[in-house]
């Protein structure tokens, strides 16, 4: 009775700890991504605290931290530029219904069908992107609008406890894991920051998150046809990218929990969050893999931990802002500089000698569009060019064999899979001028797969048709049977313009 207990009692602890580490993260992201969308920082901060709790609560991939993101903060910019901050949360409780019909028509499952270089890519480009965010803490804005790197001794302080930072989170785990190494570095780099005086740039330096609990709020727009037109193609692109990151993301977490997550759930507790983003005055967004691996890294393994964030955040907001604003933003920047390293896959580069050049050069087209445009646009660039190299590589395995009867038959024997991409290679196969009378295709090691290889069949039967020849068919599998047999009416259509023209299926063995 005990025993059991007492391991409950010790994975909450872990999760609730693992939470106030996060929380810690969420807030100088939630700011920089709201100045990125162009709206008020607490806007921000309210969708990193709705994003974390809802999803936690209703369809939260166990482990997985939501929150306010720079991949959808991207999408926003344009938007709230244009029309205001009113229709971004039009557009965001919009992103949610969609996401949610998602969900409903379980089309999460498909996110098995993204190819492994593209999940390398994914990772590697989301680490760099990252990487990148966290230079913009090295810039000093001035006054008059001047924006200069930091030199001299703050570079160094900064430089200085960034290194400390790091050291902590590398080595404690090492002496122990009953506290989360990120909790503990911001905690000791915060208190020698405060005590020894340090003039470094704090959370308070970049924005007040001071405020209170986000309120109900339905979006101020007209209720017209026009301002559906408006919104409509920001949801669809708001939904699409945080179906993507967040479906992704939990495929990185099922790797690195080594269980499985459910990402009809996942979709469907996505929507419900993004809905209630839009209701509640909050910018919305997804699966956040820096702040989930911290999670994950922390012993937060349970949804008690993103539950535990978005609370701790609230708090920030509410009760401890003056407090949080003392934290450097060396030992948060720190934190996220683990995870880049964390999250890059390095040993990416000993597979490039490894695997096929066509797998590299995808993983790495992946991770450069994400860096330079958006993950939505890299992951389905790489799964588009996975599909075409696939299709080339199987277009080029087909080929035939022949074998010529007493009878003064001949048959060819037909290797590989027939489809859009093989079907000029098959037509070159075959020499209808000078084949016998009778000609046989056996097709029991090929398959015909789509339209494309019906046409061809057809193309190829009406060649010999007019050098005054027959083509049969024979050893088709089931389900070619039945893709002929559906397309009859295809086949038909030649039938009725030349009476002397048909496809022999001959079903002897």
């Amino acid at each position: 009775m005990f025993q059991p207990y007492y391991r409950h009692a010790a994975g909450a602890k872990d999760d609730i700890l693992s939470g106030l580490t996060v929380a810690f993260a969420l807030v100088p992201e939630a700011v920089a991504f709201a100045f990125v969308a162009g709206v008020n920082p607490l806007v921000g901060l309210y969708g990193a605290f709705l994003m974390g709790l809802v999803t936690s609560l209703f369809g939260g991939r166990p482990g997985m931290i939501s929150g306010a993101t720079g991949s959808t903060a991207v999408v926003m910019v344009a938007l709230v530029a244009e029309h205001g901050v009113e229709y971004l949360f039009a557009a965001v409780f919009l992103s949610g219904l969609i996401q949610m019909a998602f969900g409903a028509l379980r089309f999460g499952k498909y996110i098995r069908m993204v190819p492994h270089p593209v999940m390398l890519g994914f990772v590697n480009g989301l680490a760099i992107v990252i990487f990148l965010a966290q230079l913009d803490h090295f810039r000093v804005h001035g006054a008059d609008g001047s924006v200069h790197w930091l030199s001299g001794a703050p570079l160094g302080t900064m430089l200085g406890l960034i290194g400390l930072t790091m050291a902590i989170m590398f080595l404690l785990p090492k002496l122990t894991r009953a506290v989360p190494a990120g909790l503990a570095a911001i905690v000791t780099i915060s208190l020698i920051v405060i005590f020894g005086g340090i003039d470094t740039k704090t959370v308070g330096d970049i924005a007040d998150i001071s405020g209170g609990f986000p309120a109900f709020h339905v979006p101020d727009v007209p209720f017209a046809l026009g301002t559906l037109w408006i919104v409509l193609p920001y949801a669809f692109i708001l939904a699409g990218v945080g179906l993507i990151e967040s479906l992704l993301t939990m495929s990185v977490v099922d790797e690195m929990t080594e269980s499985r997550g459910q990402g009809n759930r996942v979709s469907m507790g996505l929507g419900l969050a993004n809905s209630v983003n839009g209701v509640f005055g909050g910018m919305g967004g997804c699966a956040m893999i820096g702040q989930t691996m911290i999670n994950v890294s922390s012993g937060g393994l349970r949804n008690l931990s993103g539950i535990a964030a978005a609370l701790f955040l609230l708090c920030f907001i509410m009760f401890a802002s003056s407090l949080i604003a003392m934290v450097p933003v060396a030992a948060l920047v720190g934190i996220m500089f683990m995870v880049v390293i964390g999250t890059f896959e390095w040993g990416s580069f000993n597979l490039l000698k490894k695997i096929p050049r066509e797998d590299s050069f995808v993983g790495i087209l992946v991770a450069v569009v994400t860096v330079f445009t958006d993950l939505a646009t890299a992951v389905i660039i790489g799964v588009i060019a996975t599909a075409l190299v696939f299709s080339w590589k199987q277009a080029k395995h087909i080929y035939v064999t022949r074998a010529d009867h007493p009878d003064g038959s001949r048959i060819y024997y037909v290797r590989g899979p027939l489809f859009f991409a093989s079907t000029h290679r098959f037509g070159e196969l075959f020499d209808p001028e000078s084949d016998p009378d009778e000609v046989y295709i056996d097709c029991a090691r090929s398959r015909i797969a789509d339209h494309s290889a019906i046409e061809a069949i057809d193309n190829l039967a009406e060649r010999y048709t007019k050098a005054g020849k027959r083509l049969h068919l024979r050893h088709l599998s089931p389900e070619c049977r039945q893709l002929l047999t559906t397309a009859a009416d295809l086949v038909e259509v030649n039938i009725a313009e030349d009476p002397t023209y048909h496809i022999a299926d001959d079903k002897l063995a």
